[in-house]
């Protein structure tokens, strides 16, 4: 049914070294010079269809006034044409860019859900150019709808996973929008989840979701059953991509499995 690990049968992980040349980074030079940080990202997705959606995030850099030029760059998943969007004069620096502006500067007219735009901090001292790792990866998305976010799911976790499939419940919070609670995800093992519904938080500006780390199952083969974890929320399918993080009473933390909740 599914792959119990005992506290006393744990796999070590071995990192092995080689020594090799170094590669070039196709991107240029990173975090050499200054290194401005990225931060305070909200909102961080882009509203497919409504070009005055926009993100917005702080940039700081304790070095930003020995440099001759800081810049933001975007680019899409699909060329990695970079093309600059703002210049820097401060430091800290608000910036607010819209999708609009963003397709202006690409010279798109449209971008598909799910598309991936890149943002990145660029300075320039003495003509040498550098980037940042500080960067975003901005996701294309649906605006959100409410009802989207529950009924009847399909759950699947593969065997290489958590192993279990099967319908679950998704219920809406009766005040937050953003809140839902899933039901029957060890009820497909035969558990009774007494301690249940597990709540799961969707962030209303990057739809990142969180879990509260619940113990849905009070008693049973294995003692108590807890998820907790993170994932992602798909505004335009209504799907979840969840990693759960599953404790067992009487094994101990189980490790992060892949579990995918789709709509019936």
């Amino acid at each position: 049914m599914k792959r119990i690990k005992t506290i006393g049968l744990v796999v070590t992980l071995m990192m092995i070294f080689f020594g090799c040349e170094k590669i070039k980074d196709p991107a240029g030079l990173r975090n050499s010079g200054a290194i401005p940080t990225i931060s305070d990202v909200s909102p961080g997705i882009f509203i497919n269809g409504d070009n005055n959606s926009y993100i917005q995030f702080v940039v700081k850099s304790d070095s930003l006034v020995t440099v001759d030029k800081t810049e933001i760059v975007v680019s899409q998943q699909d060329t990695l044409k970079r093309v600059k969007i703002a210049e820097l004069t401060t430091s800290p620096a608000t910036v607010h860019i819209t999708l609009g502006e963003v397709l202006n500067k690409l010279g798109l007219t449209t971008v598909n859900n799910g598309d991936i735009i890149y943002v990145e901090v660029v300075t320039t001292k003495n003509g040498l150019t550098t980037r940042s790792n500080a960067a975003l990866s901005i996701s294309i998305v649906c605006e959100f709808d409410r009802a989207l976010t529950f009924g009847s799911y399909k759950s699947f976790s593969a065997p290489t996973e958590w192993s279990s499939a099967g319908n679950v419940t998704i219920t809406p919070d009766a005040n937050d929008p953003y809140t839902v609670y899933v039901a029957g995800l060890e009820a497909l093992e035969g558990f009774n989840e007494d301690l249940g519904p597990l709540p799961m938080h969707i962030n209303p500006t990057t739809f990142a979701v969180t879990v509260d780390p619940t113990i849905i199952v009070s008693a049973g083969d294995y003692g108590t059953i807890q998820y907790g974890g993170n994932g992602t929320y798909n505004s335009c399918d209504g799907s979840y991509a969840m990693n759960f993080d599953i404790t067992l009473g009487v094994y101990g933390p189980q490790g992060n499995f892949k579990f995918s909740l789709t709509r019936n």
